[in-house]
C-alpha cells in the first residue's frame, strides 16, 4: 500500500532543544490510518515477566513491533511515545530500548515516573501512536 502521508519534526526557532533523543512535536499530514496502543506491559507471551527493567523494555518494544506489523506498519510510523517507569528504576536501559527500536528516528516522546503500575512485577510500560 502506497502512503502519501508525511511526518515532519517541528523544530521552530525560539525553543530550547529537547532534553534527550526525541522531537518536541511531529506534524502528520495526509494520514489515513492510525494505531493507538494501550499501555503495553512487559508480560511475555508465556505469561512471565523479566526481572530487569531493561529486559522489560525490550519485551515491550517487541510487542509494539508485532502490533505495528499487524497494521502493516513499523518503527518509521511511530509519531508519539509515552513511557511510564516506576520510581526507583533506572531509565537509561528503557530509553536505550526505545532508541534501538526506532533506529535513530525521532518522534514526540514523554517519560513519566509513577509510584506503581497495575501489576507489582511491571517496572515500566509504553503507549504509542503511529500513522501511515
Amino acid at each position: 500500500m502506497e502512503s502519501t502521508s508525511r511526518r515532519t519534526r517541528l523544530d521552530p526557532a525560539g525553543l530550547a532543544p529537547p532534553a534527550a533523543n526525541y522531537a518536541h512535536a511531529v506534524l502528520s499530514e495526509g494520514v489515513t490510518r492510525m494505531v493507538h496502543t494501550s499501555g503495553i506491559v512487559p508480560t511475555r507471551p508465556d505469561g512471565t515477566v523479566a526481572e530487569k527493567v531493561g529486559e522489560q523494555a525490550v519485551e515491550v518494544w517487541q510487542t509494539i513491533g508485532r502490533l505495528l506489523r499487524a497494521a502493516d506498519m513499523g518503527p518509521d510510523n511511530v509519531v508519539s511515545v509515552t513511557t511510564y517507569v516506576v520510581v526507583g528504576h533506572e531509565v537509561g536501559p528503557v530509553m536505550a530500548a526505545r532508541d534501538d527500536f526506532l533506529g535513530g528516528r525521532l518522534c514526540a516522546s514523554t517519560l513519566v515516573f509513577v509510584p506503581a503500575l497495575a501489576q507489582e512485577q511491571w517496572k515500566m510500560e509504553i503507549a504509542i501512536v503511529a500513522t501511515d
